[in-house]
């Protein structure tokens, strides 16, 4: 879409509001709203910001920064209507002097994806996106109490979460996203929302918009929505399973051989190579936060043990059932709590690296590997994730291969942010500790 065809769509559909949206290297999401009035000078000009306001972007002394939106992201918001009708085009980052930002995610993930381009592939995603419903205080603070106590493809009485869940995929369709499906998860309060295979940029530009869309249909409901990975002790956490896949320049899925093991090609054989070499080394972006290790750990569905399968669950990737053109790898270990341009580009950048070196994976494992005991693992050579992110960050520090694939500005500046909260949330003092630990010792 050209600029004079925006202006005159903005014009018909009554349009108040632009919202040009990027993230942080965390994940969140930052925005700023410009009139209609303003909308012509921002694609032209783009629009000036503080960078070093934005966690792990910039210094104070190199802080003039510019957002020029993606024209191609331009969407209408369907949750706003009336006078506060809004738009939103997710923008590109640069520097004052005209070149790209080296620390912005979506970028990380272009250049990502030239280098697969150059190979003559094509990364394709299709996340499964999970999070919780929880009742709000008479305050109207987040509580962790479920909505609902449904479990695993419950069909329940139409309630507040459920009109939530089937409102965000109504809105979701709207905007052209191709939700798949969706269903109650299986933890209290806990739904998933499935979005179709695209490339893995309007991939991951459009889990911006659904988290986004998720927590204001559910502030519309009196609901708070999190993604934090595990809110309830006891209870399975929040997870997205990112199915991924390579395709050819001419629309061929590289993945499939009909001739190859189980249908799967070579390329598709070193692909799952390079994720499981460089699955420890990835973990700190895949799974970012303190509390995303609490969700991987054995008994919960998470994956704990680098393997892959085909049938096993219990397998850090897994290999769906569906050949020719539905032929792909799911990872199971990333969390929707995390950046998905970084958590794309490192998983992608592995998978690159498996097919350039040529790495030929271990025979898949179909035991379910939370009740094998340690030697047996230990035999079928089967290493442990990251524990914590303390450890995940230790790893990923002596990680050559994590500075490529990030660059040395957001390799650098997610260490640095990484290590501060990892250092304060092990100095906390918890409730567990002085429940179990004050009145004895």
């Amino acid at each position: 879409m050209n600029k004079d065809e925006m202006l005159k769509i903005v014009e018909r559909k009554n349009i108040k509001f632009v919202q040009m949206q990027f993230m942080d290297i965390l994940g969140i999401v930052k925005s700023v709203s410009l009139p209609v009035s303003q909308l012509e000078h921002a694609l032209d000009e783009g629009v000036l910001f503080d960078g070093s306001s934005i966690l792990g972007y910039a210094t104070i002394d190199e802080s003039d920064m510019r957002a020029h939106p993606d024209t191609n992201t331009f969407q209408i918001l369907p949750w706003s209507d009336g006078n506060l009708k809004t738009a939103r085009m997710i923008c590109d980052i640069y520097e004052s002097g005209g070149r790209r930002f080296a620390g912005d995610p979506r970028y990380v993930l272009q250049k990502t994806l030239e280098k697969a381009r150059k190979m003559g592939y094509v990364m394709n995603t299709g996340p499964e996106f999970e999070f919780f419903l929880f009742k709000m205080d008479g305050e109207g603070n987040p509580t962790n109490i479920p909505m609902d106590s449904g479990r695993y493809f419950d069909l329940l009485p139409m309630d507040e979460s459920e009109r939530v869940r089937k409102e965000v995929a109504l809105m979701l369709d709207d905007l052209g996203f191709d939700v798949e499906a969706t269903h109650h998860e299986v933890a209290p309060g806990q739904h998933e929302i499935d979005l179709r295979y695209t490339d893995a940029l309007s991939s991951a530009d459009r889990i911006l918009t659904l988290k986004h869309a998720v927590k204001n249909v559910a502030k519309m409901h009196g609901l708070h929505a999190t993604f934090m990975p595990k809110p309830i002790y006891g209870e399975n956490g929040n997870g997205m399973h990112i199915h991924q896949s390579l395709f050819t320049l001419d629309g061929e899925n590289a993945f499939y051989d009909p001739d190859g093991e189980k249908g799967l090609s070579d390329v598709a054989r070193h692909y799952i190579g390079g994720l499981l070499k460089y699955a420890k080394e990835n973990c700190a972006v895949l799974a970012s936060w303190a509390n995303s290790y609490k969700r991987l750990v054995p008994g919960y569905e998470a994956p704990v043990y680098i393997s892959w399968a085909f049938h096993n669950r219990s397998a850090l990737i897994r290999i769906p059932a569906g050949r020719e053109r539905r032929t792909r790898a799911e990872v199971r270990n990333p969390d929707p709590a995390g950046n998905p341009y970084l958590q794309f580009a490192v998983l992608l950048y592995a998978g690159l690296k498996g097919i350039e070196e040529e790495i030929e994976p271990p025979k898949p494992v179909e035991k379910d590997l939370f009740h094998m005991d340690e030697k047996t693992r230990e035999k079928l050579g089967i290493e442990s994730l990251p524990e914590s992110l303390g450890h995940a960050l230790k790893v990923m520090e002596e990680s050559d291969y994590m500075k490529e694939a990030l660059g040395s500005h957001i390799f650098e500046h997610f260490l640095h942010i990484k290590k501060k909260e990892w250092e304060d949330y092990r100095s906390q003092v918890t409730p567990w500790e002085l429940e179990t630990l004050l009145g004895v010792l």
